[in-house]
């Protein structure tokens, strides 16, 4: 695997990243945003692009959105182990007004659904988020989960499955 950093930036080079960052920062941004504190989410977003552009020479061209997902999930894997949990009240920027102001954020916090996402399992969930939030299916989901267009259409299939029977299992007693 090569590396870019080991190579000298070309004026193309300078060319895809600028338009790299320009056309995906605001979903990197929402990615790290709807995932943990807000205020992580720019230097998290940051923290991948350094990837990206470390990593130039293996970014496929024509799935640069699903390989910044990947690499995001990888980031924000790493960031988690980094940091202590704080419970959702003393996180900041993630009160009640915030909340209210947006309806993804209102969701996420429903206590029903919060508890079936959670029960589903990380990789469903991780599945299951990339889908309604990011807006992937099909080839751009399978970039980011590193398999078969096949494979992601049954992930997240199966994914769905197990979602509506623990929220169905949540909404029941």
């Amino acid at each position: 695997m090569h590396d870019g950093a080991d190579t000298p930036a070309t004026m193309d080079d300078l060319a895809w990243f600028t338009e790299v960052v320009r056309e995906h920062s605001t979903a990197l941004v929402r990615y790290f945003a709807r995932r943990g504190p807000r205020q992580d989410a720019e230097d998290l977003a940051a923290d991948v692009f350094a990837t990206a552009w470390r990593r130039r020479d293996d970014v496929p061209r024509e799935a640069v959105l699903p390989w910044l997902y990947r690499t995001a999930g990888f980031t924000l894997a790493n960031h988690r182990r980094k940091v202590v949990d704080l419970p959702v009240d003393e996180v900041p920027e993630t009160g009640a007004v915030r909340v209210g102001e947006d309806p993804e954020l209102s969701a996420l916090f429903d206590a029903e659904l919060r508890g079936a996402l959670q029960s589903i399992g990380e990789r469903d969930r991780h599945i299951i988020l990339l889908h309604a939030w990011e807006g992937l299916d099909g080839e751009e989901l399978a970039g980011v989960l590193g398999i078969s267009r096949s494979g992601a259409d049954a992930a997240l299939s199966r994914a769905r499955k197990r979602l509506r029977e623990a929220w169905g299992e949540r909404m029941s007693f």
